[in-house]
C-alpha cells in the first residue's frame, strides 16, 4: 500500500479512536450521574484540580521507582486491575442486566473480566485499543462529572504545562515510557500502519530510547510524548535499531519512502482522556446550546470543545509525522478549551460563566 494512503489511514484510525473515548464519556455522562459515581462532593472546587495533580506525580513516581527496581508486575497488575473496574462501571450501565446474580449484573460483571483476560493472556494492539477506548470513555466520564467548569479548565491548563515541562525540559519520561510500552498495558493507544504488525511480536524497546529525544522513543522514529504517555513511531525494518545509528535516521527529509514507512504509531491514553474531560464537564455542568443527539449528552459547549480536541489532534499528528518530537497536551487541551470557549461564547454565555464563575 502506498505510503501516503498508510498515513492517512492511520491518522483515521487515530481519530476514531479519540471520537471514540469522547462519544463514549458522553454517553455515559448521565448513567454515571445516575448511578452515583461522581467522585467529590463539591465539583466546583478549584483544589480538586491540585489534588488530582498531585496524584499523577504520585503515580509517576511511583511507576519510575517500580521500573528502576524491577518490579514492573506491580504497575501491570495495577493497570489491568483498574481497567478490569472501569470496564465493569462502563458495562454496568451500558449491558442490559438480563442475567443478575445477587443483584449484580452478571453480563456485565463476565464482560469487564474478560477485558482484564485479555489483557493479561493476549495484549495485542486491537485488545489493547479497545480497551484503551472503554477505559478512556469511563474515565473521562467519572472526571466530568466530577470536575466542574473551572476545576476542568485549571486541570487541562496544568496538565499541558507539566506535559510541555517533561517532555522539552526534563528526561525522566523516558525510562517511564520505555517501561510503559515494554509491559503492553492500555496506557497507549496502538495504531498499526501495516496490515502485518503484531503489538505481541513487536519486541522489548529497552536501549532504543534516545536521550535526545525529549520523550521517548525509537532510533529510527520521532516521537512526542505526554504525561506518563508516548506518542511514537515504530520501524518497520528493527524493532530495535542500533543506537550507534540514531544520528544517520534523525532528518525525514534524507530518508528515502522505505525507510520512512512505520509500523505503528502509538499516542497515550491520556492524551485522548484529558482533553475529553472538560467535553464531559461542559456537556453536565451546562444547560445551554443542547444538541439533541440520541444517547449522548451534547451542547454547543461541549461540541466546541471536541472539535477543538480533534484540531489540536490533527496538527500533532501533522508536526510528529514531520520528524519532530512534541508534547501532547499543549495542543490537544489548549484545542479544546479554546473549542470550549468559542462554542460557550456563540450559546450566548459570558466568558465568566464559561470559566465557571
Amino acid at each position: 500500500m502506498n505510503h501516503r494512503i498508510r498515513v492517512y489511514l492511520a491518522v483515521g484510525f487515530t481519530v476514531a479512536l479519540f471520537l471514540g473515548v469522547q462519544l463514549g464519556a458522553l454517553a455515559l455522562v448521565e448513567p454515571f450521574q445516575e448511578a452515583g459515581h461522581q467522585a467529590v462532593e463539591d465539583p466546583d472546587d478549584p483544589t480538586n484540580s491540585a489534588v488530582y495533580f498531585g496524584i499523577i506525580l504520585g503515580a509517576t513516581a511511583l511507576m519510575l521507582v517500580t521500573f528502576k527496581y524491577d518490579v514492573q508486575w506491580l504497575i501491570k497488575a495495577l493497570i489491568v486491575g483498574v481497567s478490569v473496574m472501569l470496564a465493569w462501571f462502563v458495562f454496568a450501565e451500558l449491558v442490559p442486566p438480563v442475567v443478575t446474580v445477587g443483584g449484580v449484573n452478571a453480563l456485565a460483571a463476565f464482560a469487564a473480566l474478560v477485558v482484564g483476560a485479555a489483557l493479561l493472556f493476549y495484549p495485542e494492539w486491537y485488545v489493547i485499543d479497545t480497551t484503551g477506548v472503554v477505559m478512556g470513555a469511563g474515565a473521562a466520564a467519572l472526571f466530568g462529572i466530577s470536575f466542574g467548569l473551572l476545576p476542568a479548565i485549571l486541570l487541562l491548563a496544568v496538565l499541558a504545562v507539566y506535559d510541555a515541562i517533561s517532555v522539552y525540559r526534563t528526561e525522566h519520561m523516558l525510562d517511564l515510557a520505555e517501561g510503559v510500552m515494554d509491559l503492553k498495558i492500555p496506557v497507549v493507544l496502538v495504531i498499526p500502519t501495516s496490515l502485518s504488525y503484531s503489538y505481541l511480536a513487536s519486541g522489548s524497546t529497552d536501549g532504543v530510547l534516545e536521550d535526545d529525544d525529549a520523550d521517548d522513543g525509537d532510533n529510527s522514529a520521532q516521537v512526542d510524548g505526554s504525561n506518563a504517555d508516548a506518542v511514537s513511531e515504530s520501524s518497520a525494518d528493527d524493532a530495535t535499531p542500533n543506537p550507534d545509528d540514531s544520528e544517520s535516521v534523525t532528518d525525514t527529509d534524507e530518508l528515502s519512502e522505505a525507510e520512512q514507512e512505520r509500523d505503528a504509531l502509538f499516542i497515550g491514553l491520556g492524551d485522548a482522556v484529558i482533553p475529553t474531560i472538560l467535553v464531559a464537564s461542559a456537556a453536565y455542568f451546562l444547560d445551554v446550546g443542547t444538541i439533541d443527539v440520541p444517547g449522548i449528552a451534547l451542547n454547543v459547549p461541549a461540541l466546541g470543545a471536541l472539535v477543538g480536541t480533534i484540531a489540536g489532534l490533527l496538527v500533532l499528528m501533522y508536526m510528529v509525522l514531520k520528524g519532530r518530537p512534541h508534547a501532547g497536551l499543549p495542543l490537544l487541551n489548549g484545542g479544546a478549551i479554546g473549542g470550549y470557549l468559542l462554542g460557550a461564547l456563540a450559546s450566548g454565555l459570558s466568558l465568566a460563566a464559561a470559566f465557571g464563575l
